[in-house]
């Protein structure tokens, strides 16, 4: 083989195409006699393979990621993993997590194996695309995203209104920030105490029952469980949490504010919250 077949330009442009190394590429057009297209398969065929080695190593580390689509009617979160924070703080890694969630955002059936696959030959640990929330609004409203410093939590929330130009208003881009900020900080279980989970309810309750001195007549004791429950469901419900801004006010409030101020009714329609390497149920 020639060596005008190899030069620069060709390992080059085989590099930009596959993200492989100087060397690898070299090696890759060597064996395939310069063929452009075989040497691409020949790297990813060795990437599939280095990607699979790298596979059962634990990929505990990690960034939240989000993409928003114009006019803010389609979000994505997705968490990534990788084995190391060093990875984590990279910022071609970061870039790669955030294209990841743009490409989920335009079409919530891509395929992402090759990307992962090319991430793992490039970056050289083990990747995951351990999973991600797609929110679509098909009314009045928005989907917004918050990304807490360092990548570590980030949360997506969409938020709803009956009439088509409160969207535009900046009070209440500014409310839907408010609450992306509350979400990130206080980690509420659900949006309200009727979305709590049973199991989690009844075990709460059986904590109290437990804690409630003994020989106290039975409406005393429910009286006593409903009264931590309150508190409990003051902790970990949305709409019934203390505003980190304003201690005083409920978020509850926040929104009944807000909603009068801006002459509509605003809701609150799902909520998502990831933290890097929380179990999931």
């Amino acid at each position: 083989m020639s060596t005008a077949v190899i030069d620069a330009q060709t390992v080059k442009t085989l590099r930009e195409k596959t993200n492989a190394g100087l060397m690898e590429c070299k090696r890759a057009l060597a064996e395939t006699n310069g063929d452009m297209e075989a040497a691409i398969d020949v790297l990813r065929k060795k990437g599939a393979a280095s990607a699979a080695k790298k596979a059962d190593r634990e990929a505990k580390d990690g960034i939240i990621a989000q993409a928003i689509l114009p006019g803010a009617k389609v979000g994505v979160l997705v968490e990534v993993n990788c084995e190391t924070d060093f990875v984590a703080k990279n910022d071609q890694f970061k870039a790669f997590c955030e294209d990841l969630a743009k490409k989920i955002a335009a079409d919530p059936a891509v395929d992402l194996e090759s990307d992962r696959v090319a991430a793992v030959q490039k970056i050289g640990e083990n990747v995951q695309i351990r999973r991600s929330e797609r929110i679509e609004v098909k009314d009045n409203g928005l989907v917004a995203a918050y990304i807490h410093t360092g990548g570590k939590v980030g949360v997506l929330v969409e938020v709803g209104a009956e009439k088509a130009e409160t969207g535009a208003q900046d009070a209440f881009k500014q409310l839907v920030r408010d609450i992306t900020l509350q979400i990130a900080a206080a980690n509420p279980v659900s949006i309200s105490r009727d979305e709590v989970p049973a199991e989690l309810i009844a075990r709460e309750r059986a904590i109290y029952a437990d804690q409630v001195p003994p020989g106290k007549p039975p409406q005393v004791v429910e009286k006593i469980i409903d009264g931590k429950l309150a508190k409990f469901f003051a902790g970990v419900c949305l709409l019934e949490q203390t505003f980190i801004k304003n201690p005083d006010q409920t978020l509850q409030q926040l929104i009944d504010a807000q909603s009068k101020a801006l002459g509509d009714k605003i809701t609150i329609r799902r909520i998502v919250r990831y933290m890097v390497g929380e179990s999931i149920a």
